[in-house]
């Protein structure tokens, strides 16, 4: 397999108390990598870290290395190129003020995309991509927020695809909904997974399980371990990790 995202003794720190601890592991390319872990385990601060989210926190402190397609993204200036490249999906959904269309063409229009046509064409991928397009074809100049919740977060699934990403990032994204748009969502990433590699931080670890093709537990900053999902469920090679998907903590 290859490597999209290479991570090399990752720390991050906030006003001096690492939030994450030394990490290293690889993101294979077009695989959905699974995080989990219990409230404060580093999980969302290694996600924010791979599209240099935390940068925005002023008291953040970040060391190692990460690599994308083997370029240092700390080495990166364009910061706006980097998080176009890897898009993120939060966990309650967040669609803007104006209408369906509107809301995909938002990010190929601040790229320079003008012509409607294309436009056009990028909308009606983005949303079928997300598996959303049949549920909102015929109404696309209503505003996105007559939509279910389960629908605005696909809404938001294919406002990331618009701006063609190579990875996307999921932090919690199904914390807010029900069972059936939780499962519509997960089809959306499985769908996904042809053509773009996925990284999914979840506190549900049935939805790893669905999900995932690797998974990896954190605990306190720190990475357990990561196998193979199948495995990591069935036998995993340390207890906390166990402990924590049999529901005796955390």
């Amino acid at each position: 397999m290859v490597a999209k995202i290479t991570v090399d003794k990752l720390t991050v720190n906030f006003d001096g108390l690492a939030a994450v601890k030394d990490l290293s592991l690889t993101v294979e390319e077009n695989e959905i990598l699974g995080v989990i872990g219990p409230a404060n385990s580093g999980k969302t601060s290694f996600l924010k870290t791979l599209n240099r989210l935390n940068d925005l926190y002023p008291n953040s402190r970040t060391t190692g290395r990460v690599l994308l397609d083997h370029d240092d993204i700390f080495c990166r200036k364009e910061i706006q190129e980097l998080r176009r490249r890897v898009g993120i999906v939060f966990a309650m959904p967040l669609p803007l003020p104006l209408s369906i269309f509107d809301n995909i063409a938002y990010g190929p229009r601040l790229h320079g995309v003008k012509n409607k046509a294309r436009l056009t064409e990028i909308v009606e991928k983005s949303l079928m991509a997300a598996a959303i397009w049949d549920e909102v074809k015929n109404r696309l100049e209503t505003s996105a927020f007559k939509l279910s919740g389960g629908q605005q977060q696909r809404l938001c699934i294919a406002r990331t695809l618009a701006v063609e990403p190579e990875v996307i990032l999921y932090d919690e994204p199904c914390s807010g909904l029900d069972p059936i748009s939780t499962l519509k969502v997960e089809e959306a990433m499985r769908r996904l997974r042809q053509n773009y590699t996925q990284i999914l931080v979840t506190n549900n670890v049935k939805q790893a399980a669905r999900v995932s093709s690797r998974t990896a537990f954190f605990l306190m900053g720190e990475m357990v371990e990561i196998d193979e999902t199948s495995r990591l469920f069935t036998t995993p090679k340390d207890k906390r990790t166990e402990d924590y998907i049999t529901g005796r903590f955390g």
